[in-house]
């Protein structure tokens, strides 16, 4: 089992760590630490502060994504998904959320705003080549784009 180093900051001090809702969850809940009720009026967006900061396991990012029953009820998601947590990253996480939907949506102290993913990240070396590989031997897609493989 891999271990994620959280601290909790003074404003997050009565909130839960972030945990597994389900055994073979993916994703630990992050809660929002928020002062005060915020209020995001349809279309608006906020950054909405969890009072964590995380130690991340060498060689892994934190990829910060939105919960389902927020995003299906009310239209509430995660602007920037998946916003990335790189390694190197000491400050506090922040969920900037987005309300999609058509009435206000009120972010309460606790909340469940989002989900950390934790997963290993790949380096590579870029070298520029004249041309590269033909995507026929990758499945003949070619350079077709968006829909080009049909509905």
């Amino acid at each position: 089992m891999t271990e994620l180093e959280v601290e909790r900051l003074p404003h997050a001090a009565d909130l839960p760590l972030p945990r597994y809702m389900s055994a073979r969850a993916a994703g630990l809940d992050l809660h929002a630490a928020v002062a005060a009720p915020l209020v995001l009026a349809p279309g608006a967006r906020a950054l909405v502060p969890t009072g964590l900061r995380l130690g991340l396991p060498p060689g892994h990012e934190g990829q910060v994504r939105p919960r389902s029953g927020l995003a299906l009820r009310e239209g509430v998601t995660v602007l920037n998904a998946p916003g990335t947590i790189d390694e190197d990253f000491s400050g506090e996480v922040q969920v900037l959320l987005v309300n999609l939907g058509q009435a206000p949506f009120t972010v309460e102290r606790g909340l469940r705003v989002a989900q950390l993913v934790v997963a290993p990240v790949t380096h590579v070396v870029v070298r520029e080549v004249a041309a590269v590989r033909a995507s026929s031997a990758h499945g003949g897609r070619g350079a077709g784009g968006f829909g080009s493989t049909g509905t």
